[in-house]
């Protein structure tokens, strides 16, 4: 596994069976009893200036009879789930070397239970990589004190979200080399195998066949040609339909609008959205929720090659709606158009898609915001879902105004404004909501409820925070899955 294996106790922490303990702590003085098992704790934690403050991990030396390591780190003052996940995460990320470590969150709740429990398995994930030296090992297993036995379907949950995450991050950090389209096709079949979800698989033949221009069009400069998988977990107790669409460029050249070589670097990582699609739906088969939940992963390679599109070049989408390609390093939304046409046909409760789409959402959020557009209703739900687990997310319009500027004297839409920096993720938005389909055949039919999650900025970070390492940090997996399970409880 790539997370650690977790279980719990309710027995004290100090006659645990562990390699090393760790210790949440608030500030000293809202804890004080709760320490009195602890001799010489607060002591030790007074004269290396412990305040309870979030921060980094230390190490302190007690008179103790277990002897083993303590680790402390402070959770802020009466801390909640999120504070608990992040410093519990932080402690098993940056605590090497130890096969199994025990936790107690002291003075937590049954809320702050299970953020305490998230922090563990997110922190302790762990990419093995390729490197001939190995750093010193993350915990293996982690045992988590709880006051009261936590149920299983808690415990289960818990480890869905780690599972989740890891395979998202488990997949962007695999070099490109090694997964392209037909490798990410693979590995959804192989995570899905035991599972009650449908798969197909479309080649380059029957994506042809069944006229998907804008998948066939970015994927068609490159040796690897494009996939486009469909998974699709559907119980018979389903109480609404979620279709997911996400965009899986196995690698992002830019085409023939070649990216700088600094723009190139990473661009592994822009196949994050359907990582993410796919570990929400196996997450929601495991957990046997009573919703259906569908996906489309739209796979490319984007290469430059005599093959390639060219700027000007015109694709056109299933469906038949043209676009006018003026800047082939806006391929994302083109693949996705497809997604969301063929999403659309099987008329979801709602709709949503997952992109690192656009450069223009870090400028205008910063890295840790995932930016959300779409129909007011479904975008108000999902921001409720996010705030509910404490993801970073903020909402964006789809101007009026800006529909113009998708105009092409010659199709049908353009697909990027050029010279115009303006607004590009507003842009992308007002592109996608094109494809997205109607409730019924009527021509007077309103749209299917709909949310365009942007997470070019969030889906990774240059530098560790909380149970976060940098890298791929797996965003809206909590999200989209407390979304999908709104309808379960």
């Amino acid at each position: 596994m790539a997370f650690p294996e977790l279980s719990y106790t309710t027995d004290p922490l100090r006659g645990i069976e562990a390699d090393a303990l760790v210790l949440a702590l608030p500030p000293l003085e809202e804890v004080a009893d709760e320490l009195g098992h602890w001799p010489g704790l607060s002591d030790a934690l007074e004269a290396v200036g412990f305040t309870g403050a979030p921060g980094g991990a230390i190490r302190v030396a007690v008179a103790d009879s277990t002897r083993l390591p303590l680790i402390v780190v402070g959770t802020g003052s009466r801390p909640g789930a999120s504070a608990l996940r992040d410093a519990v995460g932080a402690a098993i990320r940056t605590t090497a070397g130890f096969d199994t470590i025990a936790i107690e969150a002291v003075g937590a709740d049954a809320d702050g239970w299970r953020g305490a429990a998230e922090g563990a398995v997110l922190g302790g994930y762990r990419f093995d990589g390729y490197k001939t030296t190995a750093a010193p090992a993350r915990a293996r297993r982690v045992i988590l004190r709880a006051d009261h036995a936590p149920s299983e379907s808690e415990l289960e949950r818990v480890r869905a979200v780690g599972a989740a995450a890891a395979l998202v991050k488990d997949l962007v950090h695999t070099p490109a080399e090694w997964l392209g389209p037909q490798d990410v096709a693979d590995a959804a079949v192989d995570v899905l195998r035991d599972l009650p979800v449908e798969v197909e698989v479309l080649d380059e033949t029957q994506l042809a066949d069944g006229g998907y221009g804008g998948i066939l069009g970015v994927g068609q400069g490159s040796d690897r040609p494009p996939r486009l998988v469909r998974v699709d977990y559907h119980p018979a107790d389903a109480l609404r339909h979620v279709a997911l669409v996400g965009k899986g460029i196995t690698f992002d050249t830019g085409g023939l609008s070649l990216k700088p070589a600094a723009g190139m670097v990473g661009m592994k990582y822009d196949m994050c959205g359907a990582a993410t699609v796919l570990a929400v739906v196996r997450a929601a088969a495991q957990l046997r929720l009573p919703v259906r939940v569908s996906a489309w992963l739209c796979l490319a390679d984007n290469m430059p090659s005599g093959r390639a599109i060219r700027p000007g070049d015109v694709l056109r989408i299933l469906g038949g709606t043209t676009v006018e390609v003026l800047n082939t390093d806006a391929e994302g939304r083109l693949v996705l158009a497809d997604g969301l046409v063929a999403a659309s046909r099987t008329r979801p409760d709602v709709l949503i898609d997952v992109a690192t789409l656009t450069g223009a959402i870090s400028v205008a959020l910063g890295s840790r915001h995932t930016g959300v557009m779409g129909s007011e209703d479904a975008v108000a739900e999902y921001l409720e879902a996010a705030a509910s687990v404490d993801e970073p997310a903020w909402p964006l319009p789809l101007p009026a105004h800006m529909e113009e500027e998708l105009d092409s004297p010659i199709a049908d839409l353009v697909n990027a404004k050029i010279g115009d920096p303006t607004g590009g993720s507003l842009f992308a938005g007002l592109f996608l909501q094109r494809f997205v389909g109607r409730t019924s055949d009527a021509e007077d039919a309103p749209r299917i409820p709909w949310v365009h999650l942007d997470i070019a900025g969030s889906g990774s970070t240059k530098s560790a925070t909380g149970a976060t390492d940098k890298g791929p940090t797996a965003a809206t997996i909590r999200s989209l899955l407390a979304f999908v399970e709104g309808d379960a409880r």
